[in-house]
């Protein structure tokens, strides 16, 4: 499956990239689609087969799934 990642910060995005690097997954850094908002501007991309909970991290603000080009949300962050 594919996901998109959205931050609160720029600093955010890096370390989860870095998080997602020490677990074997690569994370691209992007912008973020004009269709979701984010607060820094900068989303991570990245593959993963298995559950998307065990990818939960403190710097994430959402996480989408990319199904053929839709986003559909999977976790949303208290703000």
């Amino acid at each position: 499956m594919e996901y998109l990642a959205l931050f609160f910060t720029q600093s955010g995005a890096l370390k989860y990239q870095r998080y997602l690097f020490s677990l074997s997954i690569e994370g691209k850094l992007r912008p973020v689609p004009r269709k979701l908002s984010s607060s820094c501007g900068l989303a991570v991309y990245f593959s993963f087969t298995a559950d998307w909970r065990q990818l939960l991290h403190a710097d994430l603000q959402k996480l989408y799934q990319i199904n053929e080009g839709e986003y559909q949300l999977c976790f949303s962050a208290q703000e």
